[in-house]
């Protein structure tokens, strides 16, 4: 069983076709799809899947934290199942390739106090820009 759905079956999340089906689409390592894209997948698995079903899915995951939201390039949303590990985005601004990546450095050290302008940073989004080898 893969990881998602064993912390979806742990919340006690009721795990039907549909549901199960848009899970083991967004499990692995690296995965970062967008909604059309986990669709095109789970309808390739079940034919009968609605794009509805899809979106209300994301939205019930997105909404238990199990599932993050992440907006890379300013167009569609693509979906993140590494909701538990604190990481950041590597995006290729070539083909759009997204990878997670585990920097040693915490971001909210990086933010001197005379820049937080009085605000109270209780977390930080990081995305590195570049060129993956295929399109370098």
């Amino acid at each position: 069983m893969s990881d998602l759905l064993e912390r979806l079956r742990a919340q006690g999340w009721r795990l039907t076709a549909q549901r199960r089906v848009v899970a083991e689409v967004l499990d692995g390592d690296h995965v970062h799809l967008t909604a059309e894209e986990v669709h095109a997948r789970a309808a390739a698995r079940l034919p009968e899947i609605s794009r509805a079903t899809v979106y209300n899915t994301l939205g019930e995951l997105v909404g238990l934290g199990e599932v993050l939201e992440v907006a890379t390039d300013g167009r569609a949303k693509r979906y993140d199942p590494n909701a538990h590990q604190p990481h950041h985005h590597l995006v290729c601004s070539g083909c759009g390739t997204v990878r997670d990546v585990h920097p040693t450095g915490d971001p909210l050290a990086e933010l001197p106090p005379r820049e937080r302008y009085g605000f109270q940073v209780a977390e930080a989004e990081v995305i590195y820009r570049g060129l993956c080898p295929s399109c370098a």
